[in-house]
């Protein structure tokens, strides 16, 4: 397909949506080590946001729920349970004990985690509402 072939409003709606995509995460000089490690890679990104939803929803996570987070077709159960392992050692989740079964694990973003989490979602909102005044 040509380009040229593609309506107008469509085509700004996509090169908006990459701009916005590129600008909260490749294209930002400021993007903390946090989101660096997790926009590293597919496997990682999705992991982050569906980790982030769960917790924000009140879930527990346990270490067999977190790993199951994202399809297995991003990633074998080793590499999603190394991503685990690597982001509690570089501090960005929290693993404790569970209370109740002391073999059992149980995780959540440590705050630097949730204040960079925050911080970009404020910073994608603010990139999306200067592209919606451009309309």
């Amino acid at each position: 397909m040509n380009v040229s072939k593609i309506d107008q409003k469509t085509l700004k709606n996509a090169k908006q949506m990459i701009n916005r995509v590129l600008q909260a995460t490749l294209k930002n000089p400021n993007n903390p080590d946090s989101l660096n490690f997790f926009q590293s890679d597919t496997y990682r990104f999705y992991f982050l946001m569906s980790f982030m939803s769960e917790f924000l929803e009140n879930n527990e996570i346990s270490q067999e729920y977190a790993i199951s987070l994202v399809p297995q077709k991003f990633a074998s159960r080793i590499k999603r349970l190394q991503v685990l392992k690597q982001a509690v050692q570089l501090g960005f989740i929290i693993e404790e004990s569970s209370t109740v079964d002391k073999r059992r694990r149980i995780y959540y973003p440590s705050e630097i985690l949730l204040n960079d989490f925050f911080e970009y979602a404020a910073n994608s909102n603010s990139i999306i509402l200067k592209d919606n005044k451009s309309l």
